[in-house]
């Protein structure tokens, strides 16, 4: 019988796998020093951003049964 791998902690704070089996994360710039950014900004940094492909390929090795 063979042995299980291990998913990266890191990882999995930091990523999420969409249905589609793409990756998406939070974006950064966000956590402190608000008051020095601009509510545009601010703004277009919510919510999740996709990986660029090249990437993905990475993170996806960090993941192992997400397939």
């Amino acid at each position: 019988m063979g042995y299980k791998l291990k998913t990266n902690g890191g990882a999995k704070k930091r990523f999420k796998m969409r249905k589609s089996g793409r990756i998406s994360h939070k974006q950064r710039g966000v956590r402190h020093n608000a008051g020095s950014k601009n509510q545009k900004r601010k703004l277009r940094l919510r919510g999740q951003a996709g990986l660029k492909l090249r990437d993905e390929k990475k993170v996806k090795e960090l993941f192992p049964y997400s397939r």
